[in-house]
């Protein structure tokens, strides 16, 4: 059975666990908590190193297991997000073979993380929630599950142009909505806090920042174009996002 860890109980136990399952949260630890080149993400890191954050593994992201282990490690985050901390997120690392280290692309991993955030979807027990558009082309919308809805961020091996989207395995996190409650645009602290995070991102990465990164809920934004960004400026001519979970 798949469940939730804090990072002091990883720090504690990771050398039980399997051999890529280390390496994965090791690698992530050291990009992340890197104080000589930090990582542009401010709450992310402020997450981790206050253990705010929650982790999980799971399988093969193309594989049935690696669906149900997602869809129940979401599950019990829904529970027990709001007592884990103010940055508080959800990091799922994948388990990712060879094959796919040496023969995706950027493009691949798109494709990829969309199928596994529709598969999950379609595993959800509970109605989209209300306040929520069901459409990925309107400005309210964002994924959700069990109700609660969530930022989602893509991380792959593939990844080289945007530094900040590189990781060692393939992961997804899944940063609860609640957490922007104060770092929006009606907020000089958010106001502030997104002019640090550009300016970190654009150092970090060495690249301008991508077109697709707005504020939730603006008319001109799309949330669904800032989960997965490619190395370039392109974006998907229409969300790909799909599930079978029924919306209304």
């Amino acid at each position: 059975m798949v469940l939730l860890n804090a990072k002091t109980w990883l720090d504690r136990h990771l050398s039980e666990l399997p051999e890529w399952q280390q390496d994965a949260f090791s690698q992530f630890g050291d990009m992340i908590a890197d104080e000589a080149r930090m990582y542009p993400c401010i709450p992310g890191r402020q997450g981790f190193l206050s253990d705010s954050l929650r982790f999980g593994f799971a399988a093969d992201p193309r594989s049935d297991e690696a669906i149900d282990e997602g869809a129940t490690l979401l599950r019990q985050y829904g529970d027990c997000s709001r007592e884990t901390g103010k940055y508080a997120s959800l990091v799922i690392f994948f388990q990712t073979p060879d094959d796919m280290r040496n023969d995706y692309a950027v493009e691949d991993y798109e494709q990829l993380f969309w199928s596994v955030l529709s598969r999950v979807s379609a595993k959800d027990q509970l109605p989209w929630p209300g306040h929520i558009a069901s459409d990925p082309s309107h400005h309210s919308w964002e994924f959700c599950f069990s109700g609660h809805p969530y930022f989602a961020f893509c991380g792959t091996p593939a990844h080289q142009v945007r530094k900040s989207r590189h990781t060692s395995h393939f992961l997804i996190t899944f940063q609860p909505r609640w957490v922007f409650a104060e770092i929006n645009d009606s907020t000089p602290f958010g106001r502030n806090m997104k002019k640090q995070i550009r300016q970190k991102l654009v150092a970090y990465d060495g690249v301008p920042a991508h077109p697709s990164l707005k504020w939730y809920g603006q008319a001109d934004n799309l949330e669904w174009e800032q989960y997965f960004l490619r190395d370039d400026e392109t974006v998907a001519a229409k969300c790909p996002f799909s599930s079978m979970h029924k919306k209304d």
